[in-house]
């Protein structure tokens, strides 16, 4: 049996963590099949458990620096 992946859509702001409801920043392809969605926070604290279960980790908390250097920039 081959898996493949389709490449994962942008995280919404619809999309919240699975942990606390907050915005999910993290999408994790579970190896067994389905998803878990994280916020930056909850992502960090469980990175090391979820990488042994992964398959593929999207990770956009990269989003986080560049909304607040672009609303830094908008107060000059």
């Amino acid at each position: 049996m081959t898996t493949v992946l389709t490449p994962a859509s942008p995280l919404t702001a619809a999309d919240r963590c699975d942990r606390c409801g907050a915005q999910a920043y993290l999408r994790v392809v579970l190896l067994s099949g389905g998803e878990l969605l994280f916020c930056a926070h909850h992502g960090r604290k469980f990175e090391p458990e979820l990488k042994k279960i992964a398959a593929e980790i999207q990770d956009e908390t990269g989003r986080l620096t560049e909304t607040q250097a672009s609303a830094g920039d908008d107060e000059r």
